[in-house]
C-alpha cells in the first residue's frame, strides 16, 4: 500500500493541494481562484440548459459528470452513479480509467462513492492506497496509479439520489476548496439528476402501459376470432387461448399474435383469388 507523511481526519488528507504551485505569490493565487470559479460558474451555466427531455437519461447523466470535471479543480475525470430503487443502478463515467475504477469498487462494495451515497457526505481521499476506509479497493487502485478522490452526495428534499465520484492520478490532487467548489456544483446537479431520472420513470412508464395496451389489443382480436370460429362465449375463447398457451409454453400474447397474424394471412389470400377471380 501507499504511505504518505501528510496527517489525515477522517482519510482526509490536509495539506495544499498538487496544483497548488510552491512559492505561488498573492496576485497568482487571485488569478487561480479566479479561473476556478469561472470554471466552476460556466459548468453551472451549462447545467442548467441541460435539456433533459432531449437526451437519454445516460447521456444527460455523463454530461454531467463532464461538468463535473471542469467545475472541480484538479480532477482528471468523473464518474456518476443515479441509485435506482426498482431497477438496478445507473452508472456513467467521462474516461475508461473511472469505468475500471468504478467496477472495482462497484465489485468490492467498498469505495468512497459507495460511503458519499450511504452516508450522505462528502468523502475526500488524497492517497486511496493509504486510506484505511478501504482497504481493498484502495490498493487495487492506486496500482492503477489513480490516488485522490472526491465524493459527492447528490442530495435533494427527497433524499440521496445518487453521487459523484471525482478522481484524480496524483496524490493530494483535491484540497478543501475543492471539495467546496465540488459540493456548490453538486446541489444543481442533484436537482438535474433527479429531474432527469423523473423524466425517465415517466418514459418507461408510458412504454409500459402503450406496450400493455397494445397486447391486450392483440388478445382481444385473438378472442374474437376464436369466438367466429367455433360460436364459444368470450370466457370460453380466453380460456381456449391460455389453455394453448399454457400447452405450447409460450406466452399468452404470443399465441394470440400468431391466431391474429394467421387470420390477417388468410383474409389477404381469399382477397387475392376473388379478385383473380373477376
Amino acid at each position: 500500500m501507499d504511505s504518505d507523511d501528510n496527517p489525515e481526519i477522517g482519510g482526509a488528507e490536509i495539506g495544499p493541494s498538487d496544483h497548488d504551485a510552491q512559492g505561488e505569490t498573492a496576485q497568482q493565487a487571485a488569478e487561480r481562484q479566479y479561473a476556478e470559479e469561472e470554471d466552476l460558474r460556466e459548468s453551472i451555466v451549462a447545467l442548467s440548459r441541460l435539456a433533459s427531455d432531449r437526451l437519454p437519461l445516460e447521456s444527460l447523466l455523463t454530461q454531467v459528470a463532464t461538468y463535473a470535471v471542469q467545475a472541480i479543480p484538479g480532477a482528471d475525470g468523473a464518474g456518476l452513479t443515479l441509485l435506482e430503487h426498482d431497477r438496478a443502478d445507473t452508472i456513467v463515467a467521462t474516461a475508461p480509467f473511472v469505468t475500471e475504477i468504478d467496477d472495482i469498487q462497484y465489485g468490492m462494495n467498498q469505495g468512497p462513492c459507495i460511503s458519499a451515497a450511504r452516508e450522505g457526505q462528502t468523502v475526500l481521499s488524497g492517497s486511496l492506497g493509504a486510506d484505511p476506509r478501504w482497504p481493498r479497493f484502495g490498493g487495487r487502485v492506486a496500482r492503477l496509479g489513480v490516488h485522490s478522490a472526491l465524493s459527492l452526495p447528490l442530495i435533494t428534499p427527497d433524499g440521496v439520489v445518487g453521487a459523484m465520484n471525482v478522481y484524480a492520478h496524483g496524490k493530494s490532487a483535491f484540497d478543501d476548496r475543492a471539495a467546496e467548489l465540488g459540493q456548490i456544483f453538486a446541489a444543481p446537479a442533484a436537482i438535474a439528476v433527479q429531474n432527469a431520472h423523473v423524466l425517465a420513470q415517466t418514459r418507461r412508464l408510458a412504454n409500459q402501459l402503450q406496450s400493455a395496451l397494445e397486447v391486450r389489443g392483440v388478445i382481444d382480436r385473438a378472442v374474437g376470432i376464436l369466438m367466429s370460429r367455433s360460436g364459444s362465449t368470450e370466457h370460453e375463447a380466453l380460456e381456449r387461448l391460455r389453455s394453448l398457451s399454457q400447452h405450447e409454453h409460450r406466452k399468452l400474447a404470443e399465441v394470440a399474435r400468431q391466431i391474429v397474424d394467421e387470420a390477417v394471412a388468410r383474409a389477404r389470400a381469399r382477397n387475392r383469388r376473388s379478385q383473380e377471380s373477376i
